[in-house]
């Protein structure tokens, strides 16, 4: 189980790294529209809690399973 939260959480990182290089390029671009890199920030902040709740998720089923050994 801890090395599916594990994956989970390497897939939200990646999806994390695409939101921000995408603001990234919204940064530099002239035309962007403020609406578009506030939807991207909102996601930013969503994938982060998602990946920290994987996180914490992972550290209490590694903690079960070192209590059960």
């Amino acid at each position: 189980m801890t090395d599916e939260s594990l994956n989970r959480a390497e897939e939200l990182l990646a999806r994390l790294e695409n939101a921000r290089a995408e603001l990234d390029r919204l940064s530099t671009d002239d035309n962007a529209s403020p609406e578009r890199a506030l939807e991207i920030l909102s996601e930013l902040s969503e994938l982060a809690k998602a990946v920290e709740e994987e996180l914490e998720r992972a550290k209490r089923e590694a903690e079960s399973d070192a209590a059960q050994s």
